[in-house]
């Protein structure tokens, strides 16, 4: 028995000595931050004043540019703190340490790009002022962390003008489907398309059909003369998540140095990215060029650290990805990861193949300098000066400006690609003539300027319809290599139809083809809404009165439509599926889903599609009309338990700019929550939000003495001056 106890006592012992040894390897807690005094110290080279509409919208004003953007971080981070701090995080590579291994991918992906050695050009590469109003921003935020260190995320701060930079450095190159291919890449199934030379009788090994994330947004221009009442009128209107990392906060900045701009902003970004001033203005939407190549490489069998190029065997670039994944409290594991660089550019090493990765955006860092340049354009001129950079990797732009000058332009880093290639597909990794480097003049990329109708538009669609009239770009003007997007969304197909031939498009007319709430005839949910009714369901009473039903479905997904819940639940997985990667169900199997759901939930299959489809806002929901794809674009995540459906993303900050006959400008705008992002308790965390379900808007608050007239606080972030 004594032997016995012994060895028990030595196995606990050693059991002990490994918990311990663990527990040892395992501690890693994150570093506290600095004191506030050191935090707040840089506060006192800068003086905004911000004042508070009665909306909560911020208005802030400065000598400087620099003083501005310190006072948008301080106000931004009063209104959503949280999602910037997450944005630094998730830029540094740092995220799984605060969110567990969730958060892991991100931040390889983090290193597998470069962002960080990019950023060692920060001194050289980023002009002065553009670093000013990088720092500025920085000091702002890190004024806030010292007076709220409870909100800080220990270790996180200080923030730093290089992570503002490396913000735009990571995120830009995702807009354009980046992560589409690397998904691909990653994925355990993935067959490579291969490019073959393009000399005769060659063909590729293997097809299988790319698929790309869907990303929304309608942008419309409207010149005075197509209006008819010599107003020149935008409409901005993205589609975003409405909430989180890229969803769109609203701000008006003014300094002595010439800023004097509103519009959309993402946590931590400095300047506006979409808005107007009192010249110009323009709209984004997200455009889906082949911006990215793959390539597939050959590792030499004797030395794994080698691939084939040119006939030679070359060596890898060689780093190791440092991940700290948050376990419990202090303790985090240290995963470590090969991270290898080719020639062309950043590798994946996937269980099917080595790949090398090269794409519009790699190694760039003057997309901040490009925003800031066309915050401060004012006229087309300055505008195209600003977009001749050539530093955003992707994003078309719907411009106009107070001169009546209306524009579309889609813009893209466009490769110097060799022609006679398919660069859709995976390319041979062992030939260096494939390996493009630099990119096409602005003078190459496709815009149209003034066309005949006085009108321009883009709903994410191909950039050979982008107007009513005989002037649209043509495809033969291009070569295949530009790789120029191709499709037609629902959207575009729609704006098509309601637009064309000489009618006006005045004020009254454009909202209406902003809030159109129909599917195009040849959508994909009109598509299969065919399909469904073409198909015998006589032997079963309840669906062959639910396909009668169906049939008198005009496509509209108003509010207060009785056929809109069963042909939006019938079509919704379908129209979605490109965005969601989730297989959508054969046509007759989504169509008995679909009832099935109704008659659950509603106890019949025609209740209204508002009763159904909400903005919800903390504990208020209003109904909604519009739907995926729709010109009023209303996205949900999921069918929830109590039957509805609540948007998640869609239209989200929509601006509509006027400029009349003096070239005087004003503007309505609305959001779809409100501008304080997390604070439940603020009056303003919801207010604008049953605006935003009712199709109605604010007025834009351009002058000083009309914000000071509403104005519910005024202040100067580090000043012992306040005035509520």
């Amino acid at each position: 028995m004594g032997q016995m106890m012994k060895y028990v006592r030595w196995f606990l012992g050693l059991a002990l000595l490994g918990v311990i040894g663990a527990a040892i390897w395992l501690w890693n807690p994150v570093p506290k931050n600095p004191s506030a005094e050191i935090l707040s110290a840089g506060a006192a080279a800068y003086d905004a004043e911000i004042i508070r509409d009665n909306w909560g919208v911020p208005h802030i004003y400065g000598a400087r540019d620099a003083d501005v953007s310190f006072g948008l971080a301080y106000a931004h981070a009063e209104d959503d703190f949280e999602t910037i701090q997450e944005t630094v995080a998730a830029t540094r590579g740092v995220l799984a340490h605060y969110r567990g291994a969730d958060a892991a991918p991100t931040d390889y992906i983090v290193s597998l790009f470069g962002v960080w050695e990019t950023l060692k050009r920060y001194e050289t590469d980023v002009p002065a002022d553009v670093r000013a109003i990088a720092e500025s921003y920085a000091a702002g935020m890190n004024l806030y962390a010292a007076e709220n260190p409870g909100a800080t995320w220990p270790g996180l701060a200080p923030f730093t003008g290089q992570d503002v930079v490396a913000g735009f450095v990571f995120k830009t190159p995702f807009f354009y489907g980046l992560d589409g291919d690397l998904l691909e890449l990653f994925g355990e199934d993935y067959q490579a398309e291969l490019a073959m030379d393009p000399g005769p009788g060659r063909k590729a090994w293997h097809v299988r059909p790319k698929t790309m994330a869907e990303r929304g947004s309608n942008a419309i221009a409207v010149s005075s003369q197509r209006a008819g009442d010599g107003v020149t009128r935008l409409m901005i209107n993205s589609h975003q998540p409405l909430s989180g990392p890229v969803a769109w906060y609203e701000a008006h900045t003014v300094s002595e140095e010439g800023l004097d701009i509103m519009g959309g902003l993402f946590p931590g970004t400095p300047v506006v990215l979409h808005g107007f001033n009192r010249s110009i203005g323009w709209a984004n939407t997200v455009s889906e060029q082949d911006l990215a190549d793959v390539y597939l490489l050959e590792r030499n069998p004797d030395d794994q650290m080698q691939y084939r190029l040119d006939g030679e065997w070359v060596d890898f670039e060689v780093s190791t990805a440092v991940i700290n994944v948050k376990l419990l409290g202090p303790f985090a594991f240290k995963a470590k990861r090969q991270v290898l660089r080719s020639a062309h550019g950043p590798v994946v090493e996937a269980k099917h193949g080595t790949y090398a990765l090269r794409y519009a955006g790699m190694g760039e860092i003057r997309q901040l300098e490009q925003y800031y340049r066309l915050n401060h354009a004012k006229d087309y001129d300055s505008f195209s000066e600003a977009m001749s950079m050539l530093a955003l990797p992707s994003i078309n732009y719907i411009y106009a400006d107070r001169d009546d000058t209306i524009a579309f332009v889609h813009n893209g880093q466009y490769p110097n690609r060799i022609d006679g290639w398919d660069w859709s597909k995976v390319l041979p990794g062992d030939r260096a003539d494939l390996i493009w480097d630099g990119y096409r003049p602005y003078a190459q990329v496709p815009k149209l300027v003034n066309p005949q109708s006085g009108l321009v538009w883009n709903s994410n669609n191909q950039p050979f319809a982008a107007t009513d009239g005989p002037d649209n770009l043509k495809p033969g003007d291009f070569p295949e290599s530009m790789g120029l997007q191709t499709n037609m969304t629902s959207r575009a197909m729609r704006m098509v139809e309601l637009t064309g031939g000489n009618r006006l498009i005045d004020r009254e007319r454009l909202l209406e083809i902003k809030f159109d709430k129909f599917y195009a005839q040849g959508s994909k949910a009109a598509k299969l809404v065919k399909e469904v009714l073409a198909m015998d369901w006589s032997d079963d009473p309840q669906m062959a009165a639910a396909a009668a039903h169906l049939a008198a479905w005009d496509l509209s997904m108003d509010e207060t439509s009785r056929h809109a819940a069963l042909g939006g639940l019938t079509t919704v997985r379908e129209v979605t599926a490109k965005y969601t990667g989730v297989p959508a169900p054969t046509p007759s199997d989504a169509f008995r889903e679909a009832v099935a759901y109704l008659e659950t939930h509603y106890g019949r299959i025609d209740p209204e599609w508002g009763e159904i489809n909400r903005l919800a806002r903390g504990d208020e929901s209003y109904p909604i009309g519009g739907g995926p794809d729709i010109l009023r674009a209303v996205y949900p995540a999921e069918m929830r338990d109590d039957g509805t459906l609540h948007m998640t993303a869609g239209d989200t900050w929509i601006a509509l700019v006027e400029w009349g006959p003096d070239g005087d400008v004003s503007a309505e705008l609305i959001n779809n929550y409100g501008s304080a992002v997390l604070d439940e308790t603020s009056p303003h965390f919801g207010d604008q939000a049953p605006l935003f379900a009712a199709q109605k808007w604010r007025p834009a608050l351009i002058e000083r003495a009309d914000v000071e007239a509403v104005a519910t606080r005024t202040y100067r972030p580090g000043k012992a001056s306040q005035s509520e």
